[in-house]
């Protein structure tokens, strides 16, 4: 269905702290799908190979475009190659967290309202424009991902591998913090068991 939804996509990554009446955003990715102009000359299956960034995916191109391969785009026609913002289809990550207003917090966080006990993870979204971003319009979910979640403007191309080390284990101490939280709000709650942990992984 995802990609029958115009716009543009965002990964919005929230978290609150249980003791804490509002939360906070504390990433936003731009995702930039991956495109490829037609120059009237090589087929959709050459440029896959001549562009530098879409051979290292190639394999899953050419089954996504079987049908389109051979044929020759137009000179300056778009292509696109993805329909999801995935990264691991290609689609580039951008650090977008100049896009944060009170107005998207605001509205990220009736969002999350909606959802009982929903205290961190990040949701995917489109919008018909940044600027719908900015002010909270027209926003839909695709995706809410929970605690395995992560902040994905960590794969902004300008971010090292260090960054992201820092990033995500700030962003789980927040985890154990909330989850710290709810257990002294909830002292019914157990912890699951190792039998249980093990069922989950079947």
């Amino acid at each position: 269905i995802q990609k029958y939804i115009q716009g543009e996509e965002y990964g919005i990554f929230y978290f609150r702290l249980p003791n804490e009446p509002k939360g906070r955003i504390y990433s936003i990715t731009s995702k930039k799908y991956m495109w490829l102009t037609g120059d009237g000359k090589h087929t959709l299956e050459e440029l896959i190979l001549k562009d530098s960034r879409a051979v290292c995916l190639a394999e899953k191109h050419f089954e996504q475009h079987v049908d389109e391969l051979f044929t020759i785009p137009a000179k300056g026609k778009k292509i696109p190659l993805v329909e999801v913002g995935t990264h691991a289809r290609g689609s580039i990550f951008l650090d977008g967290i100049q896009l944060k207003t009170d107005l998207l917090e605001a509205k990220i966080e009736e969002i999350s309202d909606s959802i009982d006990g929903f205290y961190f993870g990040r949701f995917d979204i489109k919008v018909p424009s940044f600027q719908h971003l900015k002010e909270g319009n027209e926003l839909k979910v695709l995706e809410v991902n929970g605690l395995t979640s992560e902040a994905t403007h960590i794969y902004d191309p300008k971010y090292n591998f260090f960054y992201g080390v820092k990033v995500l284990m700030n962003q789980w101490n927040l985890a154990y913090e909330i989850a710290s939280q709810v257990r002294n709000q909830n002292p019914e709650l157990k912890p699951p068991g190792p039998i249980h942990i093990l069922n989950l992984l079947r």
